[in-house]
């Protein structure tokens, strides 16, 4: 006999993420993932303005909107003809360098290591460090009080197995308050060059908007060293900790298994030449990427749009009494598949193309640092790893690309909106992979969509009754407890899911 259970909200940022699963004999026997609500950014920007995209796009997400607008002035660049000279380049990059440096780093802390942490096992720490005995004090404090919910937002929380190393578990709640602080100096690492975040100004076609001095430079170099050291000391020590005391999780949550990324951070005035590799594996076999190939199914959306159609035909019209719909997301395919997409994807894809030599490397040393196989980072675990070792990635290569910078040289190139154009942006948020198409017409924009991340991750059954990535995942994982399902909420959240994004 079958039990259903929902958990709602299932996420702890942009919460209106609902999950179904099915459970049978233990195991989720079918899992249904829903996205709760319409936005309808796409129908807002028609006949607006092609300039107001990069700003209007980068307010679907608090977290991730410098990649909306990085999208945004790729397609606008791909529909005005123009390139941005070398430091607009590099300033593309170092801004959303810092954008993905203050996203991964809240994920793991502030969106997952609560499904890990046990905040109770505290108040065991024997060890004499000052501000670690302090923690532990203010927890006992806090778990002996009245107060309604005590020790937040740690608590309340699903009781399940937890970490019951209580050294870990207070160095983890220390990193926790540090992370907040280093996302902080994250943003303000990028708002010198892109003058505030979130939500960047200065990012137009044709580069960036902003004059180049030395004292800016020094600043980011400065603080970038600072977050260097938080990642390699605190962050990737506390995931090999999660990971020795769970490894369990690197046998949970596989999914679909296809794995689809558009490629980052280009490192040339050739879109191909970026610094994360595109392309997509599917069956264990690395291809470049098709756009052409991209489609999306509404069979079981929210939307009277016509199914199957290719981005730049795409449409958006809601339509929230459709029957046997249950999801406000659409259902991408790439040529008919379920993709997963984000850091996961982004590995694998390096790791099958061999594109990027230093990339491969440093992916097969930290593998072996994890003592596993490439394929079992298909997992729960897996996810979180991939998404530890890209930020140190990143974080090392912005510290390359602020030296690059050549104060005194031009940042952007000037450009003209043509009466007729269109244009492609494909680019990777920090979750995966994110692309803008847009279609000009009398000057104005004519159609625009949006097909980002979570829509691909999150995607309900498609138009053959196919699950989407996150729905497999959660197929076959066992649930101990159905009143606790603490195993379902650690594999969605593994995927870092934005459904702000998603319901754009």
């Amino acid at each position: 006999m079958s039990k259903s259970i929902t958990i709602d909200p299932v996420t702890r940022i942009e919460g209106h993420l609902a999950v179904r699963i099915d459970v049978e004999a233990g195991k989720v026997a079918k899992a249904f993932s829903s996205g709760e609500m319409f936005r309808g950014f796409e129908t807002i920007l028609k006949g607006r303005d092609p300039l107001d995209s990069q700003q209007i796009t980068q307010r679907i997400c608090g977290v991730c909107p410098v990649s909306h607008g990085i999208a945004s002035v790729y397609a606008q660049d791909m529909a005005y003809g123009i390139t941005p000279p070398g430091n607009g380049r590099i300033l593309r990059n170092l801004i959303q360098g810092a954008n993905y440096l203050q996203d991964h780093i809240t994920h793991f802390y502030q969106l997952s290591a609560l499904d890990f942490i046990d905040i109770t096992a505290v108040t065991g720490y024997t060890g004499r460090d000052p501000q670690l005995r302090e923690i532990k004090s203010w927890v006992a404090s806090e778990l002996a009080s009245n107060s309604l919910f005590p020790a937040a937002p740690f608590l309340p929380r699903y009781e399940a197995g937890y970490i019951d190393d209580p050294d870990l578990n207070i160095t983890a709640v220390k990193n926790y308050l540090q992370a907040l602080e280093m996302r902080r100096l994250a943003h303000q690492m990028g708002a010198l060059f892109a003058g505030k975040l979130p939500h960047a100004a200065s990012i137009i076609p044709g580069g960036v908007t902003t004059t180049l001095d030395v004292k800016a430079i020094t600043s980011y170099r400065e603080m970038l060293t600072r977050l260097q050291t938080f990642i390699n000391h605190a962050y990737i020590p506390d995931l090999l900790g999660v990971a020795s005391h769970l490894p369990g999780y690197f046998k949970t949550g596989k999914g679909c298994n296809n794995f689809l990324a558009y490629g980052a951070f280009p490192e040339s005035s050739s879109p191909s030449s970026t610094f994360l590799p595109g392309g997509t594996v599917i069956n264990n076999r690395y291809e470049p990427l098709n756009p052409a190939d991209i489609t999306e199914d509404v069979k079981f959306s929210k939307f009277s749009s016509r199914s199957g159609a290719a981005p730049f035909d795409g449409e958006t019209v809601p339509d929230p009494e459709k029957y046997n719909a249950y999801s406000w997301i659409k259902a991408p395919r790439y040529r008919g598949n379920a993709m997963e997409t984000g850091p996961l994807a982004r590995l694998m894809v390096a790791l099958h193309s061999n594109q990027n030599q230093h990339l491969t490397a440093e992916i097969k040393t930290f593998l072996a640092r994890l003592a596993i196989p490439p394929e079992t980072m298909v997992s729960v675990l897996g996810r979180h790893g991939a998404r530890a070792l890209e930020c140190k990635l990143i974080a090392d290569q912005c510290a390359r690309w602020v030296e690059q910078l050549q104060p005194g040289r031009p940042c952007f190139n000037d450009f003209e909106i043509p009466e007729t154009a269109e244009g492609t942006g494909l680019t990777e948020a920090c979750r995966g992979a994110l692309g803008h198409w847009i279609k000009i017409k009398n000057h104005k924009i004519d159609t625009y969509q949006c097909v980002v991340p979570t829509t691909w991750n999150c995607s309900p059954r498609d138009d053959r009754g196919v699950p989407g990535p996150v729905e497999q995942a959660l197929e076959g994982t066992k649930i101990s407890d159905s009143k606790n399902p603490i195993e379902a909420a650690r594999v969605v959240r593994s995927f870092d899911p934005c459904i702000a994004c998603a319901v754009h």
